[in-house]
């Protein structure tokens, strides 16, 4: 079990990036980290192989900053577990960011000050700046233009912007280790893992808020995204229908999920996205919707596919 941080030295934060055959993205956020008005005390970039990568990030910032490449099985539960475990005993705060995330540069610092100043929370999503996932995306430079001029406006004193959430959004999220202690995230929910990150937020203790204490673009790169629209389409009914069996999840919540994708898919088939295949989506759907139905739907089934 992790143990509470000393009150009497700052808080050591680690970054924890998540990533699999998108070496750009990696080398582009890499200069956002470097450039933190708080520098993390750790980073850590979890990967499949060191082409994931593609360079050593030790040299690459400086102290107290300790970066590394960590290599773990695939899939975004065990590469978080992975993460994990090589800070646990070690960090006080950790902050997951997706690989295509550009962090403001006053993010760290802001989580830092969020957490000291609502002691009763222990997980914390941030303030999007703009989220290119349903877009087709921002590059780096636009991401990074947004971002300047977010940093350049006056803000107020952080507030918190919604309270009890169901879960936290993954590609900006924050969490006390303390409140995390032995919790990992679900390694049954493989590859991408849909909704991961509303399960495992829903199984931390104490408060989870959205806030503007910190801020980021999500930039949505579309690179090594969808490599199969009928494993995500499967995943998009037969995770939440798990997540609600599973107890971390509400039905409600679950069900409008699963719907709202389920409808997104048919009605966008015939004049889909250039970056998303509607289609193959739709097919995943109905054959988890058979797996429901007959009591044979199981995250890990898209391994199969």
């Amino acid at each position: 079990m992790a143990q509470a941080p000393d009150a009497t030295r700052a808080p050591r934060i680690a970054v924890i990036i998540c990533s699999v055959g998108r070496a750009d993205c990696v080398r582009e956020l890499v200069p956002h980290l470097q450039t933190q008005s708080r520098p993390a005390d750790r980073v850590l970039f979890v990967v499949t192989k060191p082409e994931d990568v593609g360079f050593d990030p030790a040299p690459m910032f400086a102290a107290p900053t300790v970066a590394e490449t960590v290599i773990s099985p695939k899939g975004l539960p065990r590469q978080r577990n992975a993460g994990l475990d090589k800070i646990a005993g070690d960090c006080d705060i950790v902050v997951f960011y997706d690989d295509d995330f550009v962090p403001s540069r006053d993010a760290l610092a802001g989580i830092e000050a969020a957490f000291a100043r609502w002691p009763e929370v222990n997980g914390m999503t941030g303030h999007l700046i703009a989220d290119g996932i349903n877009e087709p995306g921002y590059t780096d430079a636009e991401a990074a233009s947004l971002v300047a001029s977010y940093d350049a406006a006056e803000h107020g004193t952080p507030k918190i912007l919604r309270e009890g959430l169901a879960g936290l959004y993954g590609c900006n999220m924050a969490y006390r280790m303390a409140g995390i202690g032995d919790a990992r995230f679900d390694e049954s929910l493989p590859l991408y893992a849909w909704q991961e990150d509303i399960d495992f937020a829903a199984r931390i203790p104490g408060g989870r808020i959205k806030t503007d204490a910190f801020a980021g673009v999500h930039r949505g790169a579309k690179s090594g995204r969808e490599t199969s629209g009928r494993k995500l389409g499967y995943s998009q009914l037969a995770n939440p229908w798990y997540l609600w069996r599973k107890g971390t999840m509400r039905a409600g919540f679950a069900a409008k999920l699963a719907f709202r994708n389920l409808a997104a898919n048919h009605v966008k088939m015939f004049r889909p996205e250039p970056w998303i295949d509607r289609g193959a989506r739709a097919s995943g759907n109905w054959l988890a919707l058979a797996h429901i139905l007959t009591a044979r739907a199981r995250p890990d089934r898209i391994l199969d596919l």
